[in-house]
């Protein structure tokens, strides 16, 4: 479910980055190209649609990373409760290695060392 939701937000994200292009700040852009070839939806109802569109699919990206971290939360918690079979076999975690104490040129082995 996780994976279906950040395609869902990949997909929305290249949607909102086409929509943003196709604007025109200053009242040209794709509403101006309809305007001289064809009066499909009229200049100020291309202008509505790709506002609205902008908005939301800006609004449903933030919908689906707010969703995307519920789950993301869920699938870590249950992760992180160790399940009854392991606990009652009496099993144990590795440790991780420690790290030895001293500098490289002790650690080597060669007697050399780079003070002088």
């Amino acid at each position: 479910m996780y994976t279906f939701i950040i395609v869902l937000i990949v997909i929305a994200a290249l949607l909102l980055g086409l929509v943003v292009l196709m604007q025109n700040s200053k009242g040209g852009g794709l509403s101006s190209t309809f305007a001289s070839s064809s009066q499909f939806m009229g200049v100020r109802k291309t202008a509505d649609f790709l506002e609205k569109a902008t908005w939301g699919l800006a609004i449903g990206i933030v919908v689906l990373c707010f969703v995307s971290n519920f789950f993301v939360s869920s699938v870590s918690q249950r992760a992180e409760q160790p399940s009854g079979s392991k606990a009652a076999s009496g099993t144990q975690t590795a440790m991780p290695m420690q790290t030895p104490q001293g500098s490289a040129a002790e650690m080597s082995g060669d007697g050399s060392s780079y003070e002088d």
